[in-house]
C-alpha cells in the first residue's frame, strides 16, 4: 500500500469510540484495532532512546538522562546484562554502577518512560550478548534453547531479576511500559520455539498477566519466522538507509494489526577493530525519523552509547565470516557522545520531534567540561632513575613534569598476577576449564629438543582466541592471532622455555555462534609434533591492579628491552581539577590502561581506528596524584608517553612506525 496506506492503516477511524481510563487506573496495552499502544486507555506513540547504564559512570547518570529527556524523548530502553550482575555462578553484584534499581527510579524521577531489555540474551555489542561466561562450563550446554542446563541458569536468573523489576511495571505504579523478550532471537541458527515458550512462561509467571512483552527481529522472512511467537508483539528493527515502507510492510506480515515499532533505530553503526569508524549523517537519521514519526509508529533509537565501562572483559565481537571485535568505545556517531555532549545529530531529531510533541521547556544542558592535561612521561627504569634516591614513581624531569615509572616484565611477575600458581596439565586447558572468565592466561613449557634452524611454531585452524603473544626464553618473538597469522618460525635449545600469553579480545555476541571459547584451544606443535608438559598460569590483571599494584611495591627490575608484555606505570596531578579527558598512547602498539585502578580498556594504536580513551572526571584526583598503569602486549615506544587531550580521535588507522601526536 506505500506509505499513505500504512498510514490509512494505522489512523484510527472517526467513529471509533475511545475508552477512558479511571483517575486510579493504570494500564498500558495494544489497540489491535486502530493500530497503536493504549496509555491509561489514551492513545500513546513514544519516542524513545537507548542507554546503557553499565556503559555509564553513575556519577554521569542524570546528566545523560536529563539531556535524552530534553531531547525530547518521552522513553528510555534499558538492556540489563546478566553477566554484569551474575559475575559467578550464584555470586549477585547490584551495588554502585550495577544498581540498575536506583538508575530505574531515576529515570522515574525525571518523567522518563521504560522500555526494559532484559534479555537474558541482549547482544548490545557486550561480552557474549550478555551470557555469563561460566555457562560454558557446563558440559554439553547448547546456549539460548531448551537445553535444560541452560534453562536451569536462566530460571534462576530470572527469579533473583524480575521480582525486582515487577514493582517498577507501570500497571503497579511504576514506569516500565514494557519488557522484550531475549532480542533477535530469529538471527540465531536455533530457531527454537520451545525456548522462547519457555520464557514467555517464565516472563508472564514472574510479572503478571497484564505486562506488554515484544520480541525484536531484523526485517529479513526467515528471521521473523524464527523470532517470533504468539503471546509476544512483534517489532522490527532497521537503519535510516532502510526503505521504511518497506520494512514495515515486514512486520505487518507478522502483525497485521497493531502499532508499528522500530525497536532499534540505528543512529550509528558499530565499529571493529582494524576498520574505518562508522558514521552517519545527521540529515540522513533526521529524514528517517520523520518519516517513521509520520506515520504514527512508535521509535526506540539507540541514542545514547557512552562510555565502556571497566571494559576489559565487556565488549564482545561479531562473527561475520570471520571473527570481528569491537573497540573499546561505544561511541559510534552517537547523537550523544560517549562523554556525554549532545551533537549535530541530537540538535537534528530534536528539531524532528518537535514537529509532533512540544519539547521540555529550557535549554539543552551543555557538554560537560573537558581538559587536556598535556604529556606524561612513562620511562622504562630498573629501580631508581640516576641522581633519584626516592623510589622511582616519585621521580619527575623537567621536561615532563608529573611523570613517574616503574616496569615490568609480564612474566617476571607471575607470582603476582596467578598468587594460587600454576595449573600442571599435559595438554593445553581453555579458559572455561581452568574457570578463567575473562582476561588473560600464561601457557609455559621448555622446548623438548634443540632446534637449531628455524622451526614452525603452529596452532591448528581457530584454535588461538584470540590472540597469543609467543616468548621464548623470555623473548618476543610475534604474535599468533585468531583467524589471523597461527604461525612462527623459531630457534632454541632443548630446555629453554616457551610461554604463550593468551588474551580473550571479548566473546561473540551476535553471529551464528555465542558458544565462544577462550584460550589455547588445540595443542601447539614445533614441526607439527605436538608439545606438551605445561605450566598454566590464569592472570587476575584487573584485580591486582584495582588493590594496589604494582603503585603498592616496587616490581621486580628487568634488563630486557621494550618489547613483548610489560607493564608500566606512573603518575601525574591534575592542575587543581578534575575533568573529563581523553588519554593517546603515541607509538604505542596494544595493551591495556588503568587510570587509578579503574580499567579505561583495550587500545590499539597500530590497528585502529579508535586512537584515544576517555577518561571520565569522576576517576581523577584532584589535590593528588592520579596512578597510571599500561600493560603494553607487543611494543612500547621509545618514549614512552601518553598525551591527555580535550578531545577524542576515533578514526585513525596507524601504520607500526608512526608516532602521531596530532
Amino acid at each position: 500500500k506505500g506509505v499513505a496506506g500504512l498510514r490509512e492503516v494505522l489512523q484510527p477511524s472517526s467513529s471509533a469510540p475511545f475508552l477512558q481510563a479511571s483517575p486510579s487506573a493504570r494500564s498500558f496495552q495494544l489497540d489491535y484495532e486502530h493500530n497503536c499502544f493504549r496509555k491509561d486507555g489514551a492513545p500513546f506513540r513514544y519516542i524513545s532512546g537507548s542507554i546503557h547504564y553499565a556503559r555509564v559512570p553513575r556519577p554521569a547518570w542524570r546528566d545523560r538522562l536529563l539531556k535524552m529527556y530534553m531531547s525530547g524523548l518521552n522513553t528510555v530502553q534499558i538492556y540489563v546484562p546478566w553477566n554484569y550482575h551474575e559475575t559467578l555462578p550464584g555470586i549477585y553484584d547490584f551495588t554502585g554502577n550495577r544498581d540498575v534499581e536506583a538508575f530505574l527510579d531515576l529515570t522515574a524521577e525525571l518523567g522518563l518512560l521504560v522500555i526494559l531489555r532484559p534479555g537474558p540474551y541482549i547482544c548490545a555489542e557486550w561480552e557474549m550478548g550478555g551470557l555469563p561466561a561460566w555457562l560454558l562450563w557446563k558440559p554439553d550446554i547448547i546456549l539460548r534453547t531448551s537445553s535444560p542446563a541452560y534453562l536451569a541458569a536462566v530460571d534462576s536468573w530470572l527469579h533473583i531479576l524480575l521480582p525486582k523489576i515487577k514493582p517498577r511495571l507501570y500497571q503497579h505504579g511504576g514506569n516500565i511500559i514494557s519488557v522484550q523478550v531475549e532480542n533477535e532471537y530469529g538471527s540465531y541458527y536455533a530457531c527454537d520455539y520451545d525456548y522462547l515458550r519457555h520464557l514467555l512462561g517464565s516472563f508472564r509467571a514472574l510479572l503478571g498477566s497484564e505486562v506488554l512483552l515484544f520480541t525484536t527481529d531484523s526485517t529479513g522472512m526467515e528471521e521473523l519466522r524464527c523470532g517470533t511467537l504468539q503471546g509476544l508483539y512483534a517489532t522490527i528493527d532497521f537503519g535510516p538507509e532502510s526503505n521504511v515502507t518497506e520494512a514495515f510492510g515486514a512486520q505487518r506480515r507478522v502483525e497485521p494489526k497493531g502499532p508499528l515499532v522500530n525497536s532499534e533505530y540505528y543512529t550509528g553503526w558499530l565499529d571493529y577493530w582494524g576498520e574505518t569508524h562508522a558514521s552517519t549523517s545527521a540529515a540522513c537519521v533526521a529524514r528517517g525519523l520523520e518519516e517513521m514519526l509520520h506515520l504514527g509508529a512508535s521509535i526506540n533509537m539507540q541514542v545514547s552509547p557512552f562510555l565502556q565501562l571497566t571494559s576489559l572483559p565487556w565488549p564482545g565481537a561479531d562473527y561475520k565470516d570471520q571473527y570481528k571485535p569491537v573497540t573499546t568505545s561505544y561511541d559510534y556517531d552517537a547523537p550523544l557522545s560517549e562523554a556525554g555532549d549532545p551533537t549535530e545529530k541530537l540538535f537534528a531529531i530534536r528539531t524532528v520531534i518537535s514537529k509532533f510533541q512540544p519539547l521540555p521547556v529550557g535549554p539543552m544542558p551543555p557538554a560537560t567540561p573537558k581538559y587536556a592535561y598535556g604529556w606524561v612521561a612513562l620511562q622504562k627504569v630498573s629501580a631508581y632513575p640516576e641522581g633519584c634516591t626516592a623510589p622511582a614513581w616519585h621521580c619527575s624531569t623537567a621536561q615532563h613534569p608529573s611523570l613517574s615509572l616503574q616496569y615490568a616484565d609480564l612474566l617476571d611477575v607471575l607470582d603476582v598476577l596467578c598468587p594460587s600458581g600454576p595449573i600442571q596439565s599435559q595438554f593445553p586447558l581453555t579458559f572455561e576449564v581452568l574457570k578463567q572468565v575473562y582476561g588473560f592466561v600464561v601457557y609455559h613449557t621448555h622446548l623438548p629438543w634443540d632446534v637449531p634452524d628455524p622451526a614452525m611454531l603452529g596452532a591448528p585452524p581457530h584454535s588461538i582466541c584470540d590472540r597469543g603473544y609467543v616468548m621464548l626464553q623470555k623473548e618476543y618473538q610475534g604474535t599468533l592471532e585468531r583467524d589471523g597469522q597461527t604461525t612462527l618460525h623459531v630457534t632454541g635449545r632443548a630446555g629453554d622455555t616457551l610461554d604463550i600469553l593468551l588474551e580473550n579480545m571479548g566473546r561473540i555476541s551476535f553471529g551464528a555462534n555465542t558458544s565462544d571459547f577462550k584460550g589455547l584451544l588445540g595443542n601447539l606443535s614445533l614441526n607439527s609434533r605436538p608439545l606438551s608438559n605445561w605450566l598454566i598460569y590464569p592472570l587476575a590483571i584487573d584485580t591486582a591492579v584495582q588493590q594496589g599494584w604494582p603503585q603498592a611495591a616496587l616490581p621486580k627490575s628487568s634488563s630486557r628491552g621494550r618489547v613483548g608484555p610489560a607493564f608500566y606505570t606512573g603518575t601525574f596531578e591534575t592542575p587543581g581539577i578534575a575533568w573529563d579527558t581523553f588519554v593517546k598512547l603515541p607509538g604505542w602498539s596494544k595493551g591495556l590502561l588503568w587510570i587509578n585502578g579503574f580499567n579505561l580498556g583495550r587500545y590499539w594504536t597500530r590497528r585502529g581506528p579508535q586512537q584515544t580513551l576517555f577518561v571520565p572526571g569522576s576517576v581523577l584526583h584532584d589535590g593528588r596524584p592520579n596512578n597510571i598503569t599500561v600493560l603494553e602486549l607487543e611494543e612500547a615506544p621509545h618514549t614512552p608517553l601518553l598525551l591527555f587531550l580535550d578531545q577524542p580521535l576515533y578514526n585513525r588507522t596507524l601504520g607500526c612506525s608512526t608516532m602521531a601526536t596530532e
